[in-house]
């Protein structure tokens, strides 16, 4: 007999394949049960055809993409086009939470050096360290003495400014002559950079400040 899936109590049973369906789409950052239950059940009522495109992309991105070894971004190719761009400005470093917040960044036309993902911010409450995160590589790579300056483009939350004030002391300890900034609070404080608009990112990248 297939297993039954009960959302809550007194509600009608949900066939397995269903249920879990909705386990797995629950699993989604932002996706609570409820969510989880509408979205299986329109995927549902979508023609086959869709459903497997859907899983299909699913499936490609999870084969085509990888980490870029130097930065970290998503990419097909490793090294990322950006880091293997000899046009770029190799003596900036710009640091950020996500992917995404360089989609953001590049959307300004005003920073032209390169990036480094942290995949994260430290977060004790979530059990994100900084053994967690992309930290110790970008150590690493703000050592090599080309690069001149790194800045914190973390988000301007509790999580985003502590994260910050740790690589800044790790930076003073083990690459002392670079220089490490922060965008200005061009950025609303709570906020999230991939959700800034292009003028405010660009304010907030030309005001940016020595973090020490």
């Amino acid at each position: 007999m297939a297993d039954m899936y009960h959302p809550q109590p007194g509600a009608a049973s949900i066939a397995g394949p269903v249920a879990h369906l909705i386990d797995e789409l629950a699993k989604l950052p932002g996706i609570g049960p409820k969510t989880a239950q509408r979205l299986a059940f329109h995927l549902l009522r979508q023609p086959a055809e869709e459903a497997r495109r859907l899983a299909e992309a699913i499936v490609e991105v999870k084969a085509r993409i990888v980490f870029c070894s130097t930065c970290w971004n998503l990419t097909e190719a490793d090294p990322c086009s950006i880091c293997a761009d000899h046009g770029r400005d190799r003596a900036h470093i710009c640091v950020v939470e996500q992917p995404l917040d360089i989609v953001a960044l590049e959307r300004t036309l005003s920073y032209h050096g390169l990036y480094h993902v942290l995949h994260g911010a430290i977060s004790p409450m979530d059990g994100v360290g900084p053994g967690e995160l992309r930290i110790e590589q970008l150590v690493l790579r703000a050592a090599d003495e080309g690069v001149q300056e790194v800045i914190l483009a973390t988000n301007p939350t509790m999580e985003g400014d502590a994260t910050a004030m740790y690589i800044t002391r790790r930076l003073a300890a083990q690459a002392p002559r670079v220089r490490v900034t922060r965008p200005a609070r061009g950025l609303p404080m709570g906020g999230d950079l991939e959700f800034a608009d292009e003028h405010t990112l660009r304010q907030a990248l030309e005001g940016r400040r020595e973090f020490r």
